[in-house]
């Protein structure tokens, strides 16, 4: 357990690198073929571009907050909330909510949570302070 504890402070990277990873992926990408990508988003290829420009700037905002200054932590779950929404209300809510072949809404559903938890939090991703508290152990609590 002490290792899980040692461990813990240092958790929110998991979140982060799954965020970053899934945004930056989408984002770049949809700088390889803008108006492709429009044609199939049936989107303006300005609004393609500032959709991808928004993802890979979250991407870097969510891994640079997490060494840096807490507003990018908070401007990333921002950027990807109001990105989750559009998408679930514009592509992924007619579907239903499985993802699985349909288009479903519960994989955006996910990171539209992860990227609300990462707004509200900020950096503060532990007990409510951006410090984290020592771990007191058994013995030393008298159990």
């Amino acid at each position: 357990m002490n290792f899980l504890n040692n461990l813990a402070p240092h958790a929110h990277w998991f979140l982060r690198i799954a965020l970053a990873s899934v945004f930056l992926y989408h984002g770049l990408g949809k700088f390889g073929n803008l108006s492709g990508m429009a044609e199939q988003m049936q989107m303006p290829v300005f609004l393609v571009a500032l959709l991808g420009a928004a993802e890979s700037l979250g991407g870097i905002f969510i891994l640079a907050g997490g060494v840096s200054k807490e507003w990018m932590t908070r401007v990333a779950g921002l950027i990807f909330a109001v990105v989750m929404v559009g998408a679930i209300l514009i592509v992924h809510l007619p579907h239903g909510w499985n993802s699985i072949g349909n288009l479903g809404m519960e994989f955006q559903f996910t990171l539209l949570m992860i990227a609300l938890f990462f707004l509200v939090r900020g950096n503060s991703v532990g007990g409510g302070t951006t410090r984290q508290e020592p771990v007191q152990t058994q013995a030393e609590a008298g159990l």
